[in-house]
């Protein structure tokens, strides 16, 4: 969809919710008797959610952008790194759409392994992409639900390059364990040219303004090779078994 058109339709959205107001007040109750329907909604994902991906095993979460071209160094990286993962026992979930969750689920399939995607669904970019295990697919209306999804479920994070929704999953993770609401869990984040500013920044200007402790610099790991990745996975589950994180 061309950048103009998602203009219009944003106008049309809040267009419509501005006319909604128009008729109903909030003290009304129109809004707040919406919204409470509104919750059986979230909870019925919620419970398909949990009662499929309880019985997928351990898995790692892979994340980049959908963007990403097949003949990207970065979509290759996250073929590469899911196929050693997933011959190492792991399942591997992405978010089900193309570029390098594609990647991800096309290097599960080549191994043989699970290959799980929780979709999104968006107004534009994404459909869920083809090798993705046909029991596995699982399509989302709601972020937030889905993010509960890959946090519980995972038992590491890759993250190669991408834009806001994978800052957005990064930032999830991180602050979930650092402030202790979920069990510690390897991430790793993939291509120090891309991340590399991003965790020079964290320690100049987040540490320095003491935002962050020294310790948080140690929740995630830089690296650029697949063996690199999974190896820091692999030494971590040395120690623990594998286990939703909360």
């Amino acid at each position: 969809m061309a950048k103009k058109e998602i203009t219009k339709s944003g106008e049309a959205r809040i267009k419509k919710a501005f006319a909604a107001v128009t008729e109903r007040t909030w003290k009304g109750g129109g809004l707040k008797g919406n919204d409470s329907w509104h919750i059986f909604k979230v909870m019925a994902e919620f419970v398909d959610g949990f009662e499929r991906l309880n019985k997928i095993g351990p898995c790692v979460s892979i994340f980049g952008s959908a963007r990403t071209d097949p003949n990207n160094k970065y979509y290759k990286l996250g073929e590469e790194i899911a196929f050693q993962l997933t011959t190492c026992g792991y399942g591997i979930i992405s978010g089900g759409g193309g570029g390098i969750m594609e990647a991800a689920n096309k290097g599960a399939q080549r191994a043989g392994g699970r290959s799980v995607g929780l979709n999104i669904q968006l107004p534009f970019e994404q459909h869920h992409n083809v090798f993705i295990d046909t029991d596995k697919i699982f399509n989302f209306k709601y972020f937030f639900v889905r993010k509960v999804m890959f946090m519980r479920y995972a038992q590491g994070f890759v993250v190669l390059p991408g834009g806001y929704g994978t800052i957005d999953e990064l930032s999830e993770a991180l602050t979930l364990i650092q402030t202790e609401k979920i069990a510690r869990f390897p991430i790793v984040l993939v291509g120090t040219d891309y991340w590399g500013g991003l965790a020079e920044w964290f320690r100049k200007e987040m540490l320095d303004e003491r935002n962050i402790s020294k310790e948080d610099l140690e929740l995630f790991h830089v690296v650029d090779t697949p063996e690199e990745a999974v190896a820091i996975i692999n030494k971590f589950y040395k120690k623990y078994f594998h286990e939703p994180n909360f």
